[in-house]
């Protein structure tokens, strides 16, 4: 679920949605807010975060319980990084090389840059 500015509305909710995921802020086996609750939060039709939901849940990200709602998945979190992961590597890697060459970044300059990069965002 690559997201650009241009990706339709639901994907980007669904995207934000994941973001609330992984931050913790759905933890696994809790409930989500009704696709009501989240239409009135998001101010959109409802169809579109209903749209939202079932891609979520056709990625394995959250489930439905009839007539209890939506709930995270025990492996939301980990599905969500493997997905996102594979579209990093599908769509962006080749990119963010091509710059690197480009650039003349070398291997070396690259680790030593994320080794920062990791210690500042601890």
């Amino acid at each position: 679920m690559a997201l650009t500015d241009k990706a339709p509305i639901y994907i980007q909710i669904a995207e934000s949605l994941a973001d609330d995921i992984m931050a913790g802020r759905y933890p696994a086996e809790s409930r989500m807010p009704s696709v009501r609750e989240h239409a009135a939060d998001c101010q959109v039709n409802a169809n579109t975060i209903l749209k939202a939901f079932e891609l979520l849940e056709r990625n394995g990200i959250i489930f439905n319980r009839r007539g209890l709602g939506y709930f995270v998945s025990a492996d939301a979190v980990t599905l969500i990084r493997e997905q996102r992961r594979r579209d990093f590597y599908s769509s962006e890697l080749n990119y963010f090389f091509g710059r690197l060459r480009q650039l003349e970044v070398t291997p070396d300059d690259l680790a030593d840059e994320y080794r920062k990069f990791i210690n500042v965002h601890k």
